[in-house]
């Protein structure tokens, strides 16, 4: 741990710190490849949710303990894995704030894929913004070969990201494919030797703390998901038109401009919290 860290409250399930401007959550069941179930996922966004409401929080990095990023669901008798029986009511109770999960938090998350990445675990990976894999890692979107089908967004986001016939190709057969191969597919965003996934994961996050102003990525992350919904490219470019408007009045627009001519790091005076155009774009809406 980064002498200079603060430890966010005990998790059971992850580990969750914040080293200045990045934070860091590491799901930690390393003996069991980081078994998903509904306390790891309820604890991993109050996590993200405690970082997104931190000003000075600029990026998230997502990575899995051990050797594995996330195996899957614990697999349990009696159907459990699958039937929601698994305490989620409980959960929520404990845990009020972690229902909006990494792609709907304003903060930019990478997801650094060490290793293997199944079932749950790839869907997981897939709700962060960019994606780094290690070259060998084995992903699989196995749910057809558990008697079960694709969720949370799979049959809707997936063919939208890569195309329909290299979805279909991974969705329908569930078979195990490599992280080189998600990278040819552009499942990923960079493909690197598993011992240099999560150091390239967080150059990424250092390079958008640094660099980026956060309300504009804020802006830029939630809305290009919004627009993977949308139909009316016209509507689309009248938005986007309108943001674009209301970044340039403000003050980190001018202070890009200047920062890049006088060679010097930017100083961003825009909160993702306080200053996000939300009547313009509604982020929080259901």
């Amino acid at each position: 741990m980064p002498s200079t860290a603060t430890v966010l409250p005990a998790y059971e399930a992850i580990d969750a710190i914040v080293d200045g401007p990045i934070g860091i959550v590491t799901l930690n069941r390393p003996d069991r490849l980081n078994a998903w179930d509904w306390l790891m996922s309820a604890e991993m966004n109050d996590a993200f949710n405690r970082m997104d409401r931190d000003d000075d929080v600029r990026a998230i990095v997502l990575t899995g303990a051990g050797r594995a990023f996330c195996a899957g669901a614990g697999l349990l008798p009696a159907g459990q894995t699958f039937d929601g029986s698994l305490r989620r009511e409980a959960i929520d109770e404990r845990y009020p704030d972690s229902r909006r999960g990494a792609a709907e938090i304003r903060t930019p998350v990478i997801a650094a894929i060490n290793g293997a990445a199944v079932g749950a675990g790839i869907t997981m990976a897939m709700r962060a913004d960019i994606r780094v894999a290690a070259d060998d890692a084995k992903l699989g979107f196995v749910f057809n070969r558990r008697g079960v089908i694709p969720d949370a967004d799979l049959l809707w986001s997936l063919p939208r990201q890569i195309g329909y016939a290299p979805a279909m190709d991974l969705l329908l057969t569930g078979r195990i494919f490599s992280g080189a191969e998600a990278f040819r597919l552009g499942l990923v965003s960079r493909s690197v030797p598993a011992g240099d996934v999560l150091d390239t994961a967080l150059e990424i996050a250092r390079d958008i703390a640094e660099n980026v102003a956060p309300v504009s990525a804020a802006i830029t992350k939630l809305v290009g998901r919004r627009f993977l919904e949308e139909t009316d490219r016209a509507a689309c470019q009248e938005l986007e038109s309108k943001l674009f408007r209301w970044a340039g009045q403000h003050a980190d627009a001018p202070e890009g401009v200047n920062s890049f001519k006088e060679r010097r790091a930017p100083r961003w005076s825009l909160s993702k919290n306080d200053d996000f155009p939300t009547e313009l774009f509604d982020d929080r809406r259901p």
